[in-house]
């Protein structure tokens, strides 16, 4: 009996202890201590030069973390895009720039409430001789240094024959006839040629993926004094349904057989005016040595006006009259065009014995406003 009485008072003290290893009596759980994130970058700048590269650094965390470039800009990549507690290393791949301006991305670091921003940032290659007009920046251009043909990410050919409109002989392909390149990269410039081939002529007309609203449109051109040849570089609307209603911007054209040697044109088609009718705008200015030296020939085109230039001079100048579409379809995309016809209402006399005739592109460069 008494050592029952001694048993029976332990009781209380043996609950308590249970009850300690228990969560079903009811006392408060104990609380889990709090991690600080800790996030150690390995570098404290992200600026690289223009060229394209691959950029290594490591992520230090003391729990998972995540990486972002923020506004996903498509010339730099980060991978992997976060990672576990312990040392990571990360790639920063860049593509080179080829614009006028540096350019900047944000990458921002995260782990639980920590967050660390920085900025990647790309300079410019200061000895590319690229000339940006004022008030304008670089969004597209091709500088023909890659490759031996063009870029089939950048443009695409027109194909076929019938004249075109104009009575032209040529029928354009893609690229090649029977084997025969006839629009080539070597040296660091495009070379579009006219060439009989099988009895016939073939030639190029190929044309840019992407178009523009407005900007400033520049070509460096070396043309062919050849009797026939008709080299051009001009721009055609993206929704294109009729000619000469939605437009035509010629920014410039050469034939001797027509214009006489050294003479260039530039000239711009609608409905109210356009070269069937006899009311195109069009001026034929002369220069020196049109196909044994490049000119450089532009368009700056705004909603108000369109300026036309030879080497820097200005020489049409075409003004929004205000007075609807049939004045002024030039408020929509346009794409660029480079294409060598033979013959035709503007080509002219042709010489066959001549051929082929060369078409050659230094470079195409588009601006738009800042």
């Amino acid at each position: 009996m008494g050592s029952k009485r001694r048993f029976t008072g332990l009781l209380p003290i043996a609950a308590a202890v249970l009850c300690s290893f228990d969560c079903s009596c009811g006392g408060p759980e104990p609380e889990t201590p709090a991690v600080t994130p800790s996030l150690k970058i390995s570098t404290e700048t992200f600026d690289f030069n223009y060229n394209a590269q691959v950029s290594t650094f490591t992520v230090t965390c003391n729990m998972d973390w995540g990486v972002a470039l923020d506004g996903a800009p498509d010339w730099v990549t980060v991978s992997p895009g976060g990672g576990l507690s312990g040392t990571t290393e990360v790639r920063l791949t860049l593509k080179e720039n080829k614009g006028s301006e540096p350019r900047t991305a944000p990458i921002i670091f995260k782990s639980g409430t920590l967050r660390k921003e920085y900025t990647v940032s790309q300079g410019v290659n200061t000895e590319s001789g690229i000339v940006v007009p004022d008030g304008y920046k670089l969004v597209w251009q091709d500088e023909f240094d890659e490759g031996d043909v063009p870029s089939q990410n950048e443009w695409w050919y027109e194909t076929g024959g019938g004249g075109w409109g104009n009575n032209e002989v040529q029928t354009y392909v893609a690229g090649s006839q029977n084997g025969t390149k006839l629009a080539t990269v070597s040296n660091g410039t495009l070379k579009i040629q006219a060439r009989k081939i099988d009895g016939n002529v073939y030639s190029i007309r190929m044309n840019t993926k992407k178009y523009w609203t407005y900007g400033w449109f520049e070509a460096r051109l070396k043309v062919s004094d050849l009797e026939g040849a008709w080299p051009a570089f001009w721009m055609m609307p993206q929704n294109f349904k009729a000619w000469p209603d939605d437009g035509e911007i010629d920014i410039m054209e050469y034939a001797i057989s027509t214009q006489g040697k050294d003479k260039v044109s530039s000239s711009i088609h609608c409905k109210a005016f356009n070269w069937p009718a006899g009311t195109q705008k069009t001026h034929v200015k002369q220069i020196s040595n049109a196909a044994s030296e490049y000119h450089v020939y532009a368009l700056e085109w705004t909603a108000d006006q369109m300026k036309f230039y030879v080497d820097g001079e200005l020489h049409l100048t075409f003004k929004n009259d205000g007075q609807g579409y049939e004045h002024w379809p030039f408020n929509a995309p346009f794409y660029l065009k480079l294409n060598l016809a033979w013959g035709g209402n503007m080509g002219g006399k042709t010489n066959d014995s001549g051929l082929p005739a060369t078409y050659e592109v230094d470079y195409v460069r588009v601006f738009q406003k800042k």
